[in-house]
């Protein structure tokens, strides 16, 4: 079920052809909704408040806002600033449950000079979705991300 990685990152690095951070965050989160099979909600939260993910661009159903640093997997993402690969949220005591149906996630921090910019979130509804591959798969697609963005604008 893995993707095909190099290319969706050969085509991620041409679809985001301008610097602007939002533009190139709906793209993002478009993109992976349309690449990536068996997703139920890709996009971003942003770094705007302290201690305070703040929901951004994204595709899926209605999100939760905004997300404390000390909730969830994707503050544990923004706390610790490390890939967050989880097979099963229900069995995470401070999941935060926007969408009943999800069972899987993968939240991916972005980090520009030693700063949290946010996070990426995948949700998937199938236990177990993501695997090692898949981590890195997306890590490299968050890397093509950062490097075609000028995400010190939002700071």
């Amino acid at each position: 079920m893995t993707a095909d990685y190099a290319l969706l990152v050969r085509q991620l690095g041409a679809l985001l052809d301008t610097r602007d951070w939002l533009t190139n965050s709906a793209q993002t989160s478009a993109f992976l909704m349309e690449a990536i099979p068996e997703l139920n909600w890709a996009g971003f939260y942003l770094h705007r408040k302290p201690e305070t993910l703040c929901l951004g661009p994204f595709q899926g159903k209605p999100a939760c806002h905004p997300i404390p640093f000390a909730k969830g997997v994707c503050g544990a993402a923004a706390r610790t600033r490390r890939t967050q690969r989880i097979d099963d949220v229900h069995t995470i005591a401070d999941h935060i449950a926007c969408d009943a149906a999800s069972r899987a996630e993968l939240v991916v921090p972005v980090v520009v000079d030693g700063r949290l910019w946010g996070v990426l979130d995948l949700d998937s509804p199938m236990k177990g979705r993501f695997s090692e591959a898949d981590q890195a798969g997306i890590e490299a697609l968050v890397s093509v991300f950062m490097d075609r963005t000028d995400l010190m604008a939002l700071f």
